[in-house]
């Protein structure tokens, strides 16, 4: 299921081996993994993770899609948009996204985050979506208010960081809810 995902200013295509360096750009920059279980990478961890991508990418029942995002204008590949389906018998996936810091501000995680959940719903037939992110990161938080995701509750000491346990919080919609 190799899919483009299209909206008003970016593009999602499936990630390929030439992405590593772009992937890099922000991947090793302390302020983009702040809260997050990763990084700032290495040259070598960046190339591991778009390798692991590519080799996901072909198992025969895939339940991760990991996306390049291109900016439409210029054609450069700014961050990465991520959908997993977590329980295919109920239905439930996650987005994730991360947007090179060059380009913060610009409303693209948004519309990132729009692209991924219509893949899920569409695409994927699922029935629930969710997302999760550090109560700290006001950002992301506004993002995924703006696109209708409802938040759920705070999952505590959720996720190991390298200064310790960080709560999550929880942001889900339903499929009847995204078609309104």
């Amino acid at each position: 299921m190799s899919s483009i995902l299209v909206s008003s200013n970016v593009l999602l295509r499936e990630m390929d081996e030439k992405d590593w360096l772009d992937v890099h750009k922000y991947a090793s920059n302390e302020e983009v993994c702040k809260y997050q279980p990763w990084g700032p990478n290495s040259e070598e961890e960046s190339k591991n993770f778009v390798s692991e991508v590519l080799a996901d990418a072909k198992r025969g029942e895939r339940t991760r899609f990991v996306f390049s995002i291109v900016e439409k204008e210029k054609g450069k590949m700014i961050g990465a948009g991520e959908f997993n389906i977590r329980d295919s018998r109920n239905k439930t996936g996650e987005i994730g996204y991360i947007v090179n810091p060059n380009y913060w501000g610009r409303g693209i995680a948004t519309e990132v985050a729009k692209l991924l959940i219509n893949f899920g719903f569409e695409k994927c037939n699922l029935h629930r979506i969710f997302a999760t992110c550090d109560p700290r990161n006001i950002a992301s938080s506004k993002v995924l208010e703006k696109i209708g995701m409802i938040q759920e509750g705070r999952m505590r000491e959720d996720l190991l960081l390298k200064d310790g346990w960080r709560d999550s919080f929880l942001y889900g919609i339903l499929h009847h809810e995204w078609k309104k």
